[in-house]
């Protein structure tokens, strides 16, 4: 498969039969550019494989979906797509950045774990006590407390077969 050097054929399965099955003069078509790559350098393998390869690639939707050819060779096209794919990078790093800010800060405050349990403390023991000592039912211990049978299991974690504590 040399002919697939430079292609970005991890984003989906089909993208490394589109690149195996495309020739010169083809035009492949995507929904979105995303679809296809994952990012900037995803972007430009793959435009600089169909500039290598002959290979029009059309865009379908998204800020690159006014080009009818996303490989073209010249300046403009070149710039925009570059400027385009720098925006969509920075925009990309900033969430991640936001992402890791927000997450730190609800670390921080003890507030970054998830949904706490629906049987915690006593009432926890309380029903590890029944199903270990009295041999009481998940489903009657459920329908007792209120509370789902996933609940249940959650609070008996390492009571149960092949459950870890």
């Amino acid at each position: 498969m040399s002919g697939l050097a430079g292609f970005p054929t991890g984003r989906s399965p089909t993208s490394s039969k589109v690149a195996a099955a495309a020739h010169p003069g083809d035009t492949p078509m995507v929904s979105e550019l995303f679809r296809l790559c994952r990012d900037l350098v995803d972007i430009h393998a793959v435009r600089n494989w169909c500039q290598a390869r002959g290979v029009v690639l059309r865009v379908l939707s998204g800020p690159l979906s006014n080009f009818h050819d996303l490989s073209a060779d010249d300046a403009t096209t070149a710039l925009i797509i570059n400027v385009i794919t720098a925006v969509g990078q920075f925009q990309r790093d900033l969430q991640n950045l936001l992402t890791a800010e927000e997450i730190a800060a609800a670390e921080t405050e003890g507030r970054y774990r998830g949904r706490p349990p629906a049987l915690a403390g006593a009432l926890r023991e309380e029903v590890r006590t029944a199903f270990r000592d009295q041999g009481a039912s998940i489903a009657a211990l459920a329908r007792t407390h209120g509370v789902s049978r996933a609940a249940i299991r959650t609070a008996l974690s390492g009571l149960l077969p092949g459950s870890s504590a």
